[in-house]
């Protein structure tokens, strides 16, 4: 290399160096088997609580079935954009279902299938925010969703996580403004697994005129009758919702999507650009989703979620007899609060010794000082793999 290269090289390995010393290095683990609970983790046999399949679907035999059925019917690909030939019949389908199944939220529902739920958030909040508009985001929202909002390049107000009379506050402060207004949050979030105050958000939005976008990324498939999400959960309804709901968590396969009244998704499908000017999902991965759909929806799903609601209890549990700060979560996001990150490491190598993977969660993913363990359940743990947990914690 030339010096004016090795100075771009040398500059990359400095900032490397600079996360190694403040213990933020992040790594990869490369793992086989379809089980998310027992899995060969870099050869070694090991219980996972990294996981977000909730269900434990991610391995089950319908849908693994229906993947191949998929691709035998379409193909390995789409082939083009959902506008330019690579909106199939599977992912009309799924989209029909997926409205149905969670739209109850408003009068007639329609839904939009993403790849990911980092490009759903994306999609919703840089099509209805934009310069002028007014976005209320609560401070613990996860990253797709203020990438959204920062894309979007809307005037932007934090609001405290979860505070009601702050967010109702600063809406007030807001009213004689004619901008449009949206309030954004997650429902689970990812790294409390505490539940917004959805009822008191609606209740915000209608009496203000805003739209509410809601991320149920750790909600639906687990949350509400049948798994419908944290909407139903809560029964809500309201045509100020706009819900995003992802598919590769609790459904066990992949993508993501929009549910709300017909004419917001027909503004998305004309306006929002990481649908208009991205390849489709494989359809074969919406032939799977729409076989997950029915699991979800039937008694199995209730078992399942059933499953996971004693393992949840346990937890909680088995935590508050441990020397560090459990959060009061009631959903399969449990963290353990360790506080620095050297020690957090120390905590996750001890437990990777006993055949255990409990992901270390650092900076800037949690504030600086809450460094934690993420322990995520799954509907295909055991109590034995709880009581594994339960030991090494209790023995470190």
């Amino acid at each position: 290399m030339n010096d004016t290269t090795q100075a771009l090289y040398d500059a990359l390995n400095q900032g490397l160096a600079d996360i190694d010393a403040r213990g933020l290095r992040r790594r990869r683990r490369i793992i086989d088997g379809a089980n998310s609970a027992h899995m060969t983790v870099d050869g070694r046999a090991m219980i996972g609580f990294a996981s977000n399949d909730y269900l434990g679907l991610a391995a089950h035999e319908a849908i693994r079935a229906a993947l191949a059925d998929g691709a035998s019917r379409y193909g390995a690909g789409s082939g083009g954009s959902h506008l330019l030939g690579g909106h199939s019949r599977a992912h009309a389908q799924l989209e029909d279902e997926l409205a149905a199944f969670s739209g109850g939220f408003v009068d007639d529902p329609r839904a939009l299938y993403f790849s990911t739920g980092y490009m759903a958030n994306l999609a919703v909040l840089t099509t209805l925010a934009g310069r002028g508009t007014l976005v209320f985001s609560d401070a613990l929202n996860h990253a797709s969703l203020i990438d959204g909002v920062r894309l979007s390049r809307a005037q932007t107000q934090i609001y405290p996580h979860a505070d009601m009379d702050a967010l109702d506050a600063m809406l007030d402060a807001s009213r004689d403004e004619t901008a449009t207004k949206l309030i954004v949050t997650d429902t689970v979030f990812s790294m409390d697994g505490d539940i917004a105050p959805l009822a008191r958000l609606v209740e915000l939005a209608e009496k203000y005129g805003a739209w509410l976008v809601v991320d149920d990324a750790h909600g639906f498939g687990v949350l509400g009758p049948q798994g419908r999400g944290a909407l139903a959960h809560f029964a809500l309804r309201s045509p100020h919702l706009v819900y995003v709901g992802t598919l590769g968590k609790a459904a066990g396969v992949a993508g993501a999507f929009v549910a709300a009244h017909a004419t917001v998704i027909e503004w998305l499908v004309q306006r929002a650009r990481p649908y208009i000017f991205t390849t489709a999902a494989p359809p074969a991965v919406a032939h799977a989703v729409s076989a997950s759909i029915e699991i979800i929806a039937g008694d199995e799903g209730d078992t399942r979620r059933a499953h996971l609601a004693s393992l949840i209890d346990t937890t909680r549990a088995m935590l508050k007899r441990t020397r560090w700060l459990p959060v009061d979560s009631k959903t399969a996001v449990q963290p353990l609060v360790i506080g620095g990150n050297d020690e957090t490491l120390a905590i996750a190598a001890a437990l990777d010794a006993h055949g255990l993977w409990v992901p270390a969660i650092r900076p800037p993913t949690v504030p600086s000082g809450t460094s934690r363990l993420r322990i995520s359940l799954s509907a295909a743990h055991s109590r034995e793999d709880l009581d594994r947990l339960d030991h090494a914690l209790n023995t470190l």
